[in-house]
């Protein structure tokens, strides 16, 4: 899932962005693949909310397809639901009115606070009677769609973090562009040396640590913690390797220039003026997606993919986000929304979606096995990370945590409280947030 939203410079872009679900009241409908106008007799008909436009709709179509071919007594109801801040609210609604659509295409990182609400349906038993495991998933995944020991979700999709560099520039000023940096410290050496200003102006930059996909999760792990204790229950975002990330973080943002910084990101474009594609920014974390749009945008930039650098220049990781297929609270067709559940989350199933998105990652390591991700060079560096990645942890305040993990990487950047001050402040907040669930 590409996780977009407050950067430095623009951190005022709405934070639902990042995360809005697919899920709302109905904006429009569509048939599944099936043309008769409506179910045939002796079937059944389930509802199923997503938020596909485009190829995404397209995928979705083939595997509801295939799904109805190999199930004549389902069909399925598409029906698109816009992602908007009000999605969430409407969906709880539809729930608590007894009236919610069979199955949904749901964000993994809101499973906690859902089922925390009653909103969502326990899968626990209908897995472990199909022999649904989580062995057949990357292990975050599986844990992602889980919320203290019951399953809510079947996985489908997935995504991961990487550092890509521009090898032209690497060229020009010097540095090898076959060895991209390893350690933190020589990534902040060589963005100094990729680094071009003219009085307050970049004219080009080499590495902002918190742009594209450069949040603090990632740099989080990078360096060796931990969010959240398990056995406790408790957020622990003041972890000593976390300060230790963010206090890097803010060094780099002091010795470019914060200011300056958040001026050269506020007029940052997008598409084919997105910064690195456009030569602006010579490196940059970000997600498998970008891959695309450097192949749309500009087919012949050379540039690289590496893992995200650490202090030590070993144990390298990343972090993922995706989605899930969910049964609401009160589906009327429980049965045959588990049968297509089942199905999408199945090699069968995502093999037929997946083919459709050649740029996009399955949960299950096989699929994207099966279908040559390994085959493309830079899709392959992200492949190979995702049995080491991490998903951020489920719990009921998901979304305030991610908020006060923003704020504190904003403040700490722009001087306003040491990095320890501000994550021991993020996590008294998360924690006692999280008092009343227990």
């Amino acid at each position: 899932m590409k996780i977009r939203g407050k950067k430095f410079g623009i951190l005022s872009m709405s934070i639902f962005l990042i995360f809005s679900l697919v899920l709302a009241a109905c904006s429009s409908e569509e048939s599944g693949a099936s043309d008769d106008g409506g179910k045939a007799k002796g079937t059944t008909e389930i509802t199923l909310w997503h938020g596909y436009t485009d190829i995404g709709l397209q995928a979705l179509k083939k595997m509801v397809a295939a799904f109805e071919e190999k199930n004549p007594n389902i069909k399925v109801k598409m029906v698109y639901t816009e992602a908007s801040e009000g999605a969430d609210q409407k969906l709880l609604t539809a729930v608590a009115g007894g009236n919610p659509p069979d199955v949904a295409l749901f964000d993994r990182f809101k499973v906690g606070s859902w089922a925390t609400q009653d909103a969502l349906t326990d899968l626990t038993d209908m897995a472990a009677e199909d022999g649904i495991k989580g062995d057949t998933y990357y292990p975050y995944a599986w844990e992602e769609a889980n919320y203290q020991g019951k399953l809510y979700g079947l996985p489908y999709t997935t995504d991961a973090r990487m550092l890509y560099y521009n090898k032209d520039h690497f060229k020009a000023a010097g540095l090898d562009p076959e060895n991209p940096p390893k350690t933190t410290k020589e990534l902040e050496e060589a963005a100094e040396k990729l680094t071009k200003k003219e009085g307050k102006r970049f004219k080009q930059i080499g590495f902002i640590p918190w742009y594209g996909q450069g949040w603090l999760y990632g740099w989080g792990w990078s360096y060796g913690g931990e969010f959240y204790n398990k056995e406790t229950g408790e957020v622990t975002a003041n972890d000593p390797k976390i300060v230790e990330a963010l206090t890097w973080m803010a060094g780099v943002a002091q010795k470019f220039g914060v200011e300056d910084i958040a001026g050269f990101e506020s007029s940052a474009g997008s598409g084919a003026m997105d910064p690195f594609i456009s030569g602006q920014i010579s490196m940059k974390v970000d997600g498998n997606w970008a891959i695309s749009s450097i192949e749309k945008y500009k087919p012949d930039l050379n540039y690289g993919v590496t893992p995200i650098p650490t202090p030590t220049g070993t144990d390298f990781t990343t972090w993922s986000g995706g989605h899930a297929i969910v049964l609401p609270k009160g589906a009327k067709n429980v049965e045959a929304a588990w049968e297509f559940a089942k199905y999408f989350g199945s090699e069968e199933g995502q093999e037929v979606y997946f083919a459709e998105l050649p740029g996009d990652l399955s949960v299950i390591p096989s699929v994207n096995e099966k279908l040559g991700r390994g085959d493309n060079k830079m899709l392959k560096k992200f492949t190979d990370i995702l049995p080491n990645s991490h998903s951020r942890p489920v719990i009921p305040e998901g979304q305030l945590m991610w908020n006060e993990l923003v704020d504190a990487t904003e403040k700490t950047a722009r001087g306003k409280g040491t990095a320890q001050e501000n994550l021991d402040k993020a996590t008294e907040t998360v924690n006692k947030a999280l008092e009343k669930y227990k």
